[in-house]
């Protein structure tokens, strides 16, 4: 069977090393879906694949073992799951239309754990919804705190939950139990002065245990989101590196249109010449230079006064 690899590729399925098989990759933004959702993968995997799923490392599906002949079929019958889990399409009924930007995925957030600032899925969601289909390759992670179980510092963009905790006296008995716990579990941002608690603002890390920890309810988290947003890390052959903070304290419509201008400045420095023309980010960062890059990415936005932006960034990583 004659086979265009490169629209199989972009049409969301994997050209595998068995002669003749594919498997088809499924999103799952934030990594949430419903149960339901995992009875249509059964279908498809036992009626055109051979059985199997994998559960990717960015909360996707791979439908394994699906032959070239049947994959229009598979994309058919992937149609109820892409409306279910409300992904954007170019033309319905034909799978995913684009394989570029990779499946955001997310950590559980605040719907579950106790340590998470926000509803993570949400965020992740919104984030699909604003950049896929799209043909370049980019990778976005989000977390709810500073835990950070989602190794966020591995991507093009990791999003990481914080709360400016807010303090209320009155409430507060002296116990010193929110200090203890900040110099234990985070950075020792809390002090006892004259029986009360002060906060340094430069210490702190939006973590939420002062919160978490306080037995009288004196502290509470912000009605305010905000988030840090660390950059250009990458996994890969060439220079591995972790991403570096480069706004702290900002908000999540600031974040979503830097990603999204990212995708211009990306457009108009990718090198196309690059193995399978696909240039990484952070690549396009080095060779262009950071200032560069603000250009094109802080294009209508706007800080509020509290956010950290970085003038510069400096990345380490191993050299080959």
């Amino acid at each position: 069977m004659d086979l265009n690899t490169k629209k199989v590729k972009k049409n969301a399925f994997r050209v595998t090393k068995e002669r003749g098989m594919a498997a088809s990759r499924v999103r799952v933004p934030g990594g949430a879906l419903k149960a339901d959702h995992l009875l249509h993968l059964h279908k498809i995997a036992s009626e055109y694949g051979n059985g199997e799923l994998h559960l990717t490392t960015r909360q996707g599906f791979e439908i394994q073992g699906i032959k070239f002949e049947d994959m229009p079929k598979v994309n058919e019958l992937l149609q109820p799951l892409i409306e279910g889990l409300d992904i954007n399409q170019d033309d319905p009924g034909k799978g995913y239309t684009s394989a570029g930007t990779r499946n955001i995925c997310a950590c559980i957030g605040n719907k579950v754990c106790p340590f998470a600032n926000f509803e993570t899925t949400g965020l992740a969601k919104r984030i699909e919804k604003s950049v896929f289909p799209h043909d370049l390759h980019f990778k976005i992670a989000i977390t709810g705190c500073p835990n950070d179980c989602i190794k966020l510092r591995m991507h093009d963009f990791g999003i990481m939950g914080m709360t400016l905790p807010e303090y209320t006296p009155d409430r507060c008995i002296s116990c010193k139990v929110c200090v203890k716990m900040c110099s234990r579990k985070a950075t020792g941002a809390l002090s006892m002065e004259n029986g009360r608690v002060v906060r340094y603002h430069d210490k702190c890390i939006g973590c939420g245990e002062c919160v978490l920890n306080c037995p009288t309810s004196a502290w509470k988290r912000s009605s305010t989101k905000y988030y840090r947003l660390a950059i250009m890390g990458r996994t890969g052959k060439k220079n591995p590196r972790l991403a570096e903070d480069w706004l702290i304290w900002a908000d999540e419509d600031n974040i979503v249109k830097i990603i999204n201008n990212t995708y211009d400045y990306v457009t108009e420095h990718i090198d196309l010449t690059a193995p399978g023309g696909k240039e990484h980010i952070g690549y396009i960062v080095d060779r262009t230079g950071f200032e560069e890059f603000k250009k094109w990415v802080l294009k209508d936005v706007a800080f509020k006064d509290e956010t950290i932006v970085k003038d510069n960034v400096y990345w380490n990583g191993i050299h080959y």
